[in-house]
């Protein structure tokens, strides 16, 4: 019987919507050295006209089993197929970047969450406009949830087209508020009143971590930002980190940090610390991933869904990473790779009927679906958060390479760990970390 994965093998997961970013700052894209090709001989789809397709370890195996299975029952025009092969996160964009390079790439793929992005500039990413197009045809199109497809439409076309989404809730435990005596916060004031309430009573009023391996405190801080209408990048794009929302957002973080409400240790807490803070009955309120119960080993109903909070001027805004599937101009045929997408596309649905992701689909349809309305967390994250979602491009919608130096470069890393620890004020903060991110970002 499958089983959710646990958030110490989610990060992972993380990886394949953003951790592309890491290698990013340090690796050519297309390095001919480092992290040897999986592939062995051939081009992007292999002999006869064969579709190859390269796949991440999402959740436990029996998803990429799943996934697999899929894969190898297409069957399209003059008799072409598809292989399935997983490759590892570990050193996978070095496996990506080599393979590319050497022409023994995928010919579809899904990966890091900007990699379309970043191999685009290279020339080598095969636009999915003729996707696009037929699943209009098909009706398919229509299906997709409200605000999904537009990140990846550029002025060139669509990069890619997205197939899951990883979003970022809020999350509470009902017993804690009830012995503080306190409402479930619905803006920032009383999320402040709520922690102070909740610390009295030894419980943390807004659990997050920044400790090695943990990115959740990273987003926590950009999520705090979209909350407030702000984020990083204006609307085209150009760095806006000193906008006057973003340090109002970060003036606050800093408050809640001065009060106690967040844990003076979650500087240094790991996934597995945060994991445990919440299994154990310590965090009472906070950001978090899908599927929050199963994964720290609590599915008492204690733990649940928080509706989203409205910052100070009414914003609501749930920070999200749309993964997504690419094509690459390396194929033996560009019909045979966009007739497999769209199959494969078509096909999502069995994964979430066997319960295998934990994350939100794209397709209304397999929202709806009773394997997935059966988790009212689910039912509620699809109808008040999903309709919020915002990406790191915010106040933009289009995503970019960009966004992989500031997901998985050091200057959020180290902005996260200076205002969780509280010794600096926001616009400081802020400055350094417009300045990490300007000596990173070719603008």
């Amino acid at each position: 019987m499958p089983t959710k994965p646990s958030i110490a093998s989610s990060a992972f997961s993380r990886r394949g919507f953003l951790g592309f970013a890491a290698a990013a700052a340090s690796v050519p894209l297309l390095a001919a050295c480092g992290g040897g090709s999986a592939s062995q001989g051939g081009g992007g789809g292999g002999a006869g006209g064969t579709v190859k397709f390269w796949d991440m370890p999402w959740a436990t195996p029996a998803y990429n089993d799943a996934a697999k299975k899929i894969a190898e029952g297409f069957s399209g025009a003059n008799n072409s197929k598809a292989t399935y092969q997983l490759i590892q996160w570990n050193n996978f964009y070095q496996t990506f970047s080599s393979a590319v390079a050497s022409k023994t790439g995928p010919a579809v793929s899904t990966g890091g969450g900007f990699q379309a992005f970043q191999f685009e500039e290279q020339g080598q990413i095969a636009y999915a406009d003729k996707v696009i197009d037929q699943l209009k045809e098909n009706g398919q199109f229509d299906d997709f949830l409200p605000g999904v497809l537009e990140p990846f439409k550029t002025d060139k076309g669509y990069v890619a087209v997205p197939w899951q989404l990883d979003i970022r809730p809020l999350w509470y435990r009902k017993s804690l508020f009830e012995k503080a005596g306190v409402d479930v916060p619905t803006d920032w004031p009383s999320l402040l009143e709520a922690g102070k309430k909740l610390k009295d009573i030894g419980a943390v009023g807004f659990a997050t971590g920044a400790g090695a391996g943990n990115n959740i405190g990273n987003h926590l801080m950009i999520m705090m930002m979209i909350n407030n209408g702000g984020g990083v990048f204006t609307k085209d794009g150009e760095l806006d980190v000193m906008n006057d929302r973003n340090v109002e957002a970060i003036e606050f973080m800093l408050e809640l940090v001065s009060n106690g409400v967040v844990d003076p240790a979650a500087v240094s807490y790991t996934t597995d610390n945060l994991n445990a803070q919440w299994k154990d009955g310590k965090a009472a309120f906070g950001m978090l991933t899908l599927g929050v119960p199963e994964r720290v080993g609590d599915t008492s109903g204690d733990i649940v869904v928080a509706s989203p909070m409205a910052g100070p001027h009414g914003d609501k805004a749930a920070l999200i990473f749309p993964n997504n599937i690419m094509m690459y101009t390396n194929t033996p045929s560009q019909e045979a790779s966009e007739a497999f997408l769209v199959y494969y596309l078509g096909q999502l649905k069995e994964l979430w009927k066997q319960k295998l992701m934990n994350a939100l689909p794209v397709f209304k349809s397999i929202t709806e679906l009773p394997e997935f309305t059966s988790d009212p967390n689910n039912v509620k994250i699809v109808k008040e958060y999903q309709p919020i979602g915002k990406t790191f491009a915010s106040q933009g919608t289009t995503l970019s390479a960009d966004l992989a130096v500031l997901d998985g470069g050091q200057a959020l890393n180290q902005f996260t760990q200076t205002i969780l620890t509280g010794k600096t004020d926001a616009k400081s903060a802020l400055q350094a970390f417009e300045s990490g991110l300007k000596s990173t970002i070719k603008k």
